[in-house]
């Protein structure tokens, strides 16, 4: 079980959409599920692929899968990517397949110079491969964030994360209140 990376496939993409719906489903409730099963389709059919970044772990299906995309800061010209969302079957976690996913995505990001990948959710697990917390004030999200304590980055540089103070963009398919 190696993560590997996709563009867009429309077969797969269904998969992954479904393991995203089953996974917000159960830990969430099924209006969840429902959210981010749309969310993970429209992300892979509505972003440009050249700023979207697909990781998946497929063991007899999909057991896990995260986004990236693409967050632009105006005035900042460094490349920076947000990590939303991430799913790993109901069934499979606690195993660590988030953990070594999350960890060779980011190295993969790394690796054709990305800067530095933000992320919004449960610090407890983000901390687990290198997210700190960060304000609003240091790296700008897209719209008012809900849960702050939840805003996490992280550089990809081997230095210090640079403020990153611009209007943010996110795209299309994030730029909804009710995700944030």
């Amino acid at each position: 079980m190696t993560p590997q990376q996709t563009k867009p496939a429309q077969d797969r993409n269904a998969a992954i959409a479904r393991l995203f719906e089953t996974t917000f489903t159960a830990s969430e409730g099924p209006e969840e599920g429902v959210l981010i099963g749309t969310l993970v389709r429209s992300l892979m059919d509505t972003t440009d692929p050249d700023e979207l970044h697909v990781f998946y772990i497929e063991d007899e299906g999909f057991v896990g899968a995260c986004i990236l995309t693409r967050l632009r800061h105006d005035g900042e010209t460094g490349i920076a990517y947000l990590l939303s969302p991430v799913a790993v079957a109901p069934e499979r976690q606690g195993q660590g397949i988030g953990q070594r996913m999350i960890s060779e995505a980011l190295e993969a990001l790394r690796a054709a110079g990305v800067e530095a990948v933000v992320t919004y959710g449960d610090p407890a697990f983000y901390s687990r491969v290198g997210f700190s917390p960060v304000t609003v004030d240091e790296v700008a999200a897209p719209f008012a964030l809900s849960q702050p304590e939840g805003w996490l980055a992280q550089s990809l540089t081997g230095q210090p994360l640079t403020p990153r103070k611009g209007r943010a963009r996110c795209a299309p398919a994030l730029s909804d209140p009710a995700y944030w």
